[in-house]
């Protein structure tokens, strides 16, 4: 990557604060194998650095164009390319998801008695698609199993997105739709209405449709053989608190096809093809002359769209997510910041971001024209504040 900080507006000397500060806390203390951070601002980058290891094992320094595991940063990939659908009129988001999946019609709610009993009842409203893009559908990941975006569905041999809608269809609503928020399969149904609207399967319309148009060559749901020594290894915290090896490069499942297309967390990409994607977003839907999406409906996903503007705290249905809940709001597939104050985080009111199993973040803020980007390979997500650390560290170089 071409890097001027002067062009970006921003401190070079202060942004090495953010290669000090990973280096003596992570890389240095084998709290993480390695990282790669990308502070663009003003349509230039202004920082870049690849720090530590890709690869413990064979001994690889994290390279530019290394290829991370980017699990739930997947999701507003997804939602990109269920609303590029919504410009063409082919839905509206106060539609019933039963129009495009008769099967769930019928869906019930699981409601539980004080004394523990429960009982199937009628949805107070039908789910409709803004529930799915927001996580308040009533479909959380139910027994989780493995990263982000896994489902038990997907685990079989055969498995797709049709089969999965197919088997919710016998499964009960965790709450009556836009009444709570909670982190689960959600997304995943919205790559399924991609294919139900587009005619084509999910793989197949992002290509065509984002990866292509950007130029986002190295994202995708496989990595070929022509790119595997580019693909790094993940790791999980093991419980003396020591790195250990959870995924080989070699013998990852991505480096297979699958027929199971996670739009809630399936994707690999780089930090190069990443940017490109957020800075599309930032721009208002476009880039280098190509229109993936209009303004408008850029901003309509990056508004909070919680009932009565409230935030996640609110309506959390559980305790998970790639983000906190306290002075977060949430869009359409994104988390949306509430301010400064009520986060109690440098940045601007706003912002947007979200994140993945593998502790890999991204946020856009609009107010001061930046896309920051961390890349790593560390299992579980929410281990290190990553988000607030980054932060801290890149906003005081804003010298514009």
């Amino acid at each position: 990557m071409k890097i001027d900080a002067d062009a970006a507006g921003l401190d070079a000397g202060r942004l090495e604060r953010v290669t000090e500060h990973l280096t003596r806390n992570y890389i240095d203390t084998g709290r993480i194998a390695g990282c790669q951070v990308t502070v663009a601002r003003h349509g230039s980058v202004g920082y870049f650095r690849s720090l530590g290891s890709m690869d413990l094992e064979r001994d690889k320094p994290v390279a530019d164009d290394t290829i991370w595991r980017i699990y739930s940063m997947t999701k507003p990939i997804t939602g990109v390319a269920l609303m590029s659908l919504y410009e063409r009129g082919l839905f509206q988001l106060g539609d019933p998801v039963h129009r495009f999946i008769p099967e769930w019609k019928g869906l019930k709610v699981k409601e539980t008695a004080p004394d523990g009993s429960t009982r199937l009842v009628e949805p107070e409203r039908p789910m409709i698609v803004r529930d799915l893009l927001m996580h308040m559908s009533g479909l959380g990941y139910g027994a989780i199993s493995g990263a982000a975006g896994a489902r038990p569905s997907a685990r079989r041999d055969g498995a797709t997105l049709e089969t999965m809608v197919q088997e919710i269809a016998e499964t009960p609503l965790e709450f009556h739709p836009g009444t709570k928020w909670l982190y689960g399969v959600s997304t995943d149904v919205c790559g399924r209405l991609v294919e139900i609207l587009s005619g084509q399967r999910f793989d197949e319309y992002l290509r065509s449709e984002i990866f292509d148009p950007l130029d986002m060559a190295d994202t995708g749901f496989v990595v070929p053989d022509g790119k595997a020594d580019r693909f790094a290894a993940n790791y999980q915290r093991a419980a003396d608190k020591t790195l250990k090896l959870l995924e080989d490069p070699e013998t990852s499942p991505y480096r297979k096809p699958r027929s199971f297309l996670s739009g809630g967390g399936g994707l690999v990409s780089t930090s190069a093809d990443y940017l490109r994607f957020c800075q599309m977003l930032l721009n208002g839907g476009e880039l280098d002359g190509r229109r993936i999406l209009g303004r408008k409906t850029v901003d309509l996903m990056r508004m909070n769209h919680l009932p009565g503007a409230g935030e996640l705290r609110q309506f959390a249905a559980g305790p998970y997510g790639e983000t906190g809940f306290d002075g977060v709001g949430f869009g359409l597939t994104m988390a949306v910041s509430l301010g400064p104050v009520e986060s109690q985080t440098v940045g601007s009111a706003g912002d947007y971001y979200w994140g993945g199993a593998a502790s890999t973040i991204f946020w856009i803020d609009p107010a001061e024209d930046l896309v920051v980007i961390f890349m790593t390979q560390f299992m579980p997500s929410g281990t290190f504040n990553f988000r607030g650390q980054l932060k801290t560290t890149v906003y005081p170089a804003i010298v514009d």
